[in-house]
């Protein structure tokens, strides 16, 4: 039988749009803030990286905080949506507010501004928007190819955006005057773009009421569960009634009780840890600006990687959905493709040895095809650990089970960055320098190339655990 669909195409690309508000926050920073902070403000790399990794203690707790709040919030805009529509003012202003870092201060007085701002961006208002805008793949849909196409459609704009940045900031930068000036105007664009388009995308989509989302019935079975052994077709009546009065029991619970059925779920935290991998990949690219300029001679060849890393990702997406429904699931994709792409980097490390650009621009994109399925299907895999919860545990955790992803991308991008700046400052980095010393030019390879190559290695290698589909299919046999 056919499996239900709830939406339209406008309520995904709209849903999708969302991405764009979080990537004007997190590839503006993550490509952009270490430079402006060393070589425009006159910070130290090294204390900048400890600052982020301090502020991330904090991040570690507010992720949860915030996903049990939205699993008990109740409005008429649903759980998610409030937390996404309001948390994002906080978002703009304090991307604003690291920007306007005043020149003329004390350095305690610059450190504190600093810290103060990116942990109010990170651990409060970024993470409450992020967790209820990855929730809502869960709350406003129970269709699994929907989900799947939400997901390739959100990080389409999420690499378009993140594309956009890295190739039009430095030059836009410069337009505007450059220096300090050109960075804040920069940042003020940014956060009202931002604002608009998550205000927008906020109102694409509506939530699902909560006793629709708790409901099971035979409608709801799709043509993959069919292929998995037909367990639907084998649940007597009794047994459904059984299974339907389990998912629509209703228990409270606490954030401790949230939290030790997230560190019982074996694939919520590998999810968790891949995504955090995943985040420390992308920041020690966007790192990349340095690579460019002190190796390569010319910090716009940022937008040229830029466009071979994000179109063959791009591409990559636009098919994931079609390709997810070929493969019969997501596991064997996301393994091959991972594969693709860390043989792919280990030859985007040697053609970086060579100095061959255009090597290194093939390589860099084939190794982004390989890693676009995981990308794309994502959050569909977190929407079936939180299915994986509901099946062992009886309780929907949805808020908090997509708190993965937040905690993710501050904690391995907050990692990637601050990792970038303790081994800048340990090479012997000096902003502004017309020629580097060897040792940081050793390590601004090591940083462009070997870090991520290694990164995809240790994410196939957990990619192979990951069977949650499999998972779910035998325990719903068993129900």
């Amino acid at each position: 039988m056919e499996e239900r669909r709830y939406l339209k195409w406008y309520n995904k690309v709209g849903y999708g749009s969302g991405d764009v508000a979080g990537n004007v926050v997190y590839a503006f920073l993550s490509s952009f803030l270490m430079i402006f902070l060393t070589d425009t403000i006159g910070m130290n790399a090294g204390i900048v990286g400890t600052l982020m990794m301090v502020s991330k203690l904090f991040d570690g707790v507010t992720d949860v905080f915030f996903g049990s709040l939205i699993d008990k919030t109740k409005s008429r805009m649903g759980k998610a949506r409030p937390w996404m529509l309001w948390a994002y003012l906080g978002c703009s202003a304090m991307i604003v507010a690291l920007f306007f870092i005043p020149s003329g201060m004390g350095d305690v007085a610059q450190y504190a501004w600093f810290f103060i701002a990116y942990t109010l961006l990170n651990a409060v208002f970024y993470t409450a928007n992020n967790i209820a805008y990855s929730a809502l793949t869960a709350l406003v849909t129970k269709n699994g190819s929907e989900r799947v196409q939400m997901g390739s459609i959100r990080f389409i704009f999420a690499f378009g955006t993140s594309l956009l940045i890295q190739t039009i900031t430095v030059d836009a930068v410069k337009a505007l005057g450059g220096g300090a000036a050109g960075w804040r105007v920069m940042a003020i664009i940014y956060g009202v773009i931002g604002l608009v388009v998550n205000t927008i995308s906020v109102f694409s989509v509506k939530e699902l009421p909560e006793e629709e989302l708790n409901e099971s019935s035979s409608e709801d079975v799709t043509e993959e569960d069919s292929s998995r052994g037909g367990e639907a077709a084998g649940n007597g009546p009794c047994q459904e009634d059984e299974r339907q009065g389990e998912r629509g029991r209703e228990e409270k619970y606490g954030l401790r009780a949230a939290a030790k059925m997230l560190l019982t779920n074996k694939y919520y935290l590998i999810i968790c840890v891949m995504y955090i991998l995943m985040q420390i990949f992308t920041a020690t690219l966007n790192m990349g600006i340095y690579f460019m300029t002190y190796i390569l001679g010319n910090a716009s060849l940022l937008g040229v990687f830029a466009w071979a890393i994000n179109i063959p990702l791009i591409a990559g997406l636009v098919f994931t959905p079609i390709l997810v429904k070929r493969w019969k699931g997501m596991y064997k994709l996301n393994l091959v493709g991972y594969i693709l792409a860390t043989i792919s980097r280990g030859l985007v490390i040697v053609a970086g040895y060579m100095g061959n650009i255009p090597l290194m621009l093939l390589f860099s994109g084939v190794a982004s095809l390989g890693m676009s399925p995981l990308q794309g299907d994502l959050n569909a895999l977190i929407a079936e650990c939180s299915e994986y919860t509901y099946l062992t545990k009886g309780k929907r955790i949805d808020g908090t089970m997509y708190s993965c992803t937040s905690l993710g991308v501050k904690i391995g991008g907050g990692i990637g960055t601050a990792l970038a700046g303790w081994l800048l400052a340990v090479s012997g980095y000096v902003a502004n320098a017309a020629v580097q010393s060897q040792s940081c030019i050793n390590m601004l390879y090591v940083m462009y190339l070997w870090i991520p190559m290694a990164i995809n290695l240790i994410i196939t290698l957990l990619l192979v655990k990951l069977k949650v589909e499999q998972a779910n299919a035998a325990l719903a046999v068993e129900k």
